[in-house]
């Protein structure tokens, strides 16, 4: 006899087929399911034979697809509680970040570092070592002391920082490998208010001359481009008051003070970004680049990154300037930032205190993936790293040779989920292709 709690999911299947947000993926089964305890996800899990988590559907390539049966999320959406002697929350995996965070504030906590966007899940978000920036800022995943885990045979693993380090530290960027997060445990701290300023026009010089000083100019440090002049378009500094130097600057290494909001795309209205001109306000209407009170649109945008060591930061820069008449046609904007090393696995990350070079891409997809192999050649001398939630064409075992854990990581995906219960197109193709 079928389960009345099964029943009550499934009934949420066979909608019409979902896309992830810019609309460039089409994901390959309607069979979606939107379990609304832990429970329904185990039973869920324990029925199906193959079946993929789905969180806020921010990603760009298809690491969160499955041609069988899609488990999203959505309904998982709580915060669980807070431990404020050791200063931790516990949250289920499909909360967002924007709904966690002015949460955290009224509760007096903040997270250490948020994306661009707040409008993502933290399952997904520290599944693909999504990240800010901040010379000393781990990615969002580094925040993670514990996660609870539904495996291939249904059954709940629970992992901590203080009992089990190493597989905690395998598990966190677990590529949805492993099995379906319900619940994480972040590290928090006392709230804090942050500002941010920006300058136009760096000039390409001052940025090669000292990129150490000028990434390191605030809390976080964000530089837009988009190749096609001799100078940084912008320079978003966001710093927080009461630890950063509060100066009020006119120009900053040859860069003038913006006198208005900006978006990072020069001529876009800045309507839905963060506050800037040094205007005061909690670290979660600071940290993002964009409001939560917005739906990104769907953008008609792809995006790719790459991560390189600090140290190579630089030369990586120069690298990509070279092909700027050929990315220049098909950029919105390039976006460069700072990102401490980590012990995460499958971190880009990890052990690397990291330069990350991100493109926004038109959606021009034939185009852009002529124009991938180019980038990743010129950046091949400095062993990047892709993100795993966007659009590369790194061969798999090249990525192999640029992640030392990555066996490792592979033994525990085989004790977790023996049977590939889990496995889909993305992971065959980028961990399993010799």
């Amino acid at each position: 006899m079928a389960s009345p709690l099964l029943s009550s999911i499934e009934s949420f299947a066979q909608q019409p087929r979902l896309q992830n947000w810019s609309g460039n993926l089409t994901y390959s089964t309607d069979n979606v399911f939107y379990p609304k305890s832990v429970e329904e996800v185990q039973q869920l899990i324990k029925k199906h034979d193959k079946i993929k988590a789905l969180g806020t559907r921010h990603c760009f390539n298809n690491i969160a697809d499955s041609r069988d049966n899609l488990l999203s999320t959505r309904d998982l959406n709580k915060v669980v509680s807070i431990d404020r002697q050791n200063h931790t929350v516990t949250v289920e995996g499909g909360i967002k970040y924007g709904e966690l965070a002015p949460y955290l504030h009224k509760e007096g906590f903040a997270l250490h570092n948020l994306a661009s966007l707040p409008h993502i899940s933290v399952a997904g978000s520290i599944t693909t070592a999504t990240h800010g920036s901040g010379v000393k800022n781990g990615n969002l995943s580094s925040a993670v002391v514990g996660l609870e885990i539904v495996k291939a045979d249904g059954s709940i693993v629970h992992l901590s920082k203080i009992k089990d380090a190493a597989k905690l530290n395998a598990a966190v960027v677990g590529l949805g490998a492993l099995g379906v997060i319900t619940k994480v445990t972040l590290q928090i701290q006392p709230t804090y208010m942050m500002k941010q300023h920006v300058f136009t026009e760096l000039p390409m010089s001052e940025l090669k001359q000292h990129f150490e000083k000028i990434v390191s100019a605030g809390y976080s440090v964000s530089l837009f481009t988009d190749w096609q002049s001799d100078h940084i378009n912008e320079v978003w500094i966001k710093s927080r008051i009461g630890t950063d130097k509060d100066e009020n600057l006119k120009e900053f290494y040859g860069a003038k003070a913006a006198t208005k909001n900006l978006h990072p795309i020069i001529g876009l209205s800045a309507e839905n970004c963060t506050e800037q001109m040094g205007v005061p306000g909690p670290w979660y209407e600071r940290l993002p680049h964009f409001k939560m009170g917005f739906t990104p649109s769907s953008g008609k945008e792809l995006q790719s990154e790459f991560f390189i060591p600090f140290n190579h930061a630089v030369e990586a820069i120069e690298a990509v300037a070279k092909l700027g008449r050929q990315i220049g046609p098909h950029l919105f904007i390039t976006e460069i930032r700072t990102i401490a090393a980590d012990d995460l696995w499958m971190s880009p990350a990890h052990n690397q205190k990291s330069v990350a070079i991100h493109f926004t891409w038109k959606q021009e997809t034939e185009a852009v993936l002529k124009l991938l192999p180019q980038i990743e050649r010129e950046l091949s001398p400095f062993k990047a790293r892709p993100h795993w939630g966007k659009i590369f064409t790194i061969p798999a075992k090249t990525l192999a040779t640029r992640y030392e854990k990555m066996d490792a990581f592979k033994a525990m995906v085989a004790e977790y989920d023996p049977h590939g219960k889990f496995r889909n197109q993305f992971l065959a193709n980028e961990l399993y292709t010799s």
